[in-house]
């Protein structure tokens, strides 16, 4: 484990509750494979909820080329990829290409992640066909997107919001086992866990990660997964058939 992936851990309570549920759920699903878990991040960057995942994380994502991409943040931007190589213990290869054709053999994963990534795809059907393409026999697609049934769209890159059963409906034409939840509840904690870390600013800082700290407790009763007004996501876990 490198020194990075150890102050994220120790620092994941105080983070985005998204991500730490979502890398969660990947430690839990890779224990499951009979053999290191092959994981492929789709859409992930820097992948930081693949942390301390046990397996080898292969990450696609388009290379970082034009303007709103480095607004919005999106993409892999020229020089990221030694960095992330020199912070990870566990990140096999990063592609940069597009998962609606993925150059990857069929059934070469025991499980696809792909966070807050499905809202800025055109071809989200063909993304999602991809994902089971290259998924082994009972594998997992793990994804995440804003909840279309309570978030507006207001970003210029997201081509749709998802209502759930949008969702459900777009996962169910590929695979055989899906089941789509509600997470992470707005409010005022929810809103200070979104400002910026700086050590230009330690009060900013501090309400933040308190503001995350609380959200994850806000989040976590089980009722918040059928919760649609309130809650900022959808997570969506499909299996394939073994």
């Amino acid at each position: 484990m490198t020194s990075f992936e150890f102050a994220y851990i120790c620092l994941e309570p105080f983070l985005p509750p998204l991500y730490g549920k979502v890398r969660r759920s990947l430690i839990a699903f890779s224990r499951t494979c009979s053999s290191k878990a092959e994981v492929l991040d789709a859409g992930g960057r820097k992948s930081h909820y693949t942390i301390a995942v046990p397996g080898n994380v292969t990450i696609i994502d388009l290379p970082r080329e034009n303007e709103l991409q480095h607004q919005l943040n999106l993409g892999i931007p020229a020089g990221q990829m030694d960095k992330i190589y020199q912070r990870r213990s566990n990140i096999r290869e990063i592609v940069l290409g597009d998962m609606t054709r993925a150059p990857f053999p069929d059934a070469s994963f025991d499980v696809v992640v792909s966070v807050e990534v499905l809202e800025h795809v055109e071809e989200d059907d063909r993304f999602v066909r991809q994902a089971h393409r290259v998924l082994k026999p009972g594998g997992v697609f793990l994804m995440t997107t804003p909840n279309g049934d309570y978030c507006r769209n207001t970003n210029p890159d997201h081509k749709r919001h998802y209502t759930r059963e949008q969702l459900r409906r777009l996962l169910a034409k590929h695979f055989d086992r899906v089941e789509v939840d509600y997470a992470i509840r707005g409010g005022k904690f929810h809103r200070l866990g979104l400002k910026s870390w700086s050590v230009r600013k330690p009060k900013q800082t501090l309400l933040s990660m308190a503001g995350n700290l609380i959200n994850s407790i806000q989040s976590a009763p089980a009722p918040v997964k059928d919760q649609s007004f309130g809650t900022f996501h959808l997570i969506g876990v499909a299996r394939k058939r073994s």
